[in-house]
């Protein structure tokens, strides 16, 4: 059998932000997204990397797993599903391993391939990144639609995958009532959510882009409080609870 490779950012090996428990997140290179809010612009390049088999990733969460009290591996990036055999590959093995998975992604490049299928038999997790519930506003923040972002996420839902989203609150771009209102409905059409996590922007990849010498697109947003973050959380899930009365699922 060819050894599988997958073009590699870094490993953070005692991560608690990304899943439950004590993990190793390992973090992809290349991303088709170019959110203005990034703060990993020395992700997007797939070619900008050093490369890392499965036995090598496995065998590095081997060293460490006394520590990582009910964790497991994560996967993050850039977005980690440009690499979906290299993914697939890795949670395969983990899971012979009973090691629990996690992938932190955007959904973006869903396509309901079989792929999808065989990755799903592997992941106990999705950290769900839903940038922005408006179509318009999703491809002016990152580029492109977020039509493939929703399908993935009701996909997630019938094949009864848990899920965590996460939203950023950016002022003047995704803090609007009625898009964060959307946002809770959609959400409760879900089955499979099982947590929400709403961050505050902030800009602390500024320095970042001007050592790539790259434009940093909201040179002149400031970063959102967390106040602002707790109001669009409390909007969001009164949404969500007001959807969910009325019994919509899928």
């Amino acid at each position: 059998m060819n050894t599988v490779y997958g073009n590699i950012h870094s490993v953070e090996t005692f991560g608690t932000v990304d899943g439950p428990g004590i993990r190793t997140v390992i973090f992809m290179q290349g991303c088709p997204m170019r959110c203005k809010y990034c703060h990993n612009p020395d992700t997007w390049q797939i070619s900008d990397n050093k490369k890392m088999s499965v036995d090598e990733i496995l065998n590095k969460y081997d060293s460490i797993k006394e520590f990582l009290k009910n964790g497991g591996i994560t996967v993050s990036g850039g977005e980690p599903l440009l690499q979906i055999d290299f993914l697939i590959e890795l949670f395969k093995k983990a899971k012979e391993k009973n090691i629990h998975t996690a992938l932190d992604t955007s959904g973006i490049l869903f396509d309901n391939s079989n792929k999808y299928d065989e990755l799903i038999k592997y992941t106990d997790l999705v950290l769900l990144d839903i940038k922005h519930i408006n179509d318009d506003e999703h491809k002016k923040l990152t580029g492109h639609s977020n039509k493939s972002v929703l399908e993935f996420a009701k996909y997630l839902s019938l094949k009864a995958i848990p899920m965590q989203i996460r939203h950023v609150v950016v002022p003047d771009i995704t803090d609007k009532e009625n898009y964060l209102t959307e946002l809770g409905q959609f959400l409760a059409r879900l089955k499979t959510v099982k947590t929400l996590e709403v961050l505050p922007y902030h800009d602390m990849a500024k320095k970042k882009y001007k050592e790539l010498n790259i434009p940093y697109p909201l040179e002149n947003t400031l970063p959102a409080t967390k106040e602002l973050a707790v109001k669009a959380k409390e909007i969001i899930l009164n949404a969500y609870k007001s959807a969910k009365s009325a019994n919509r699922t899928i």
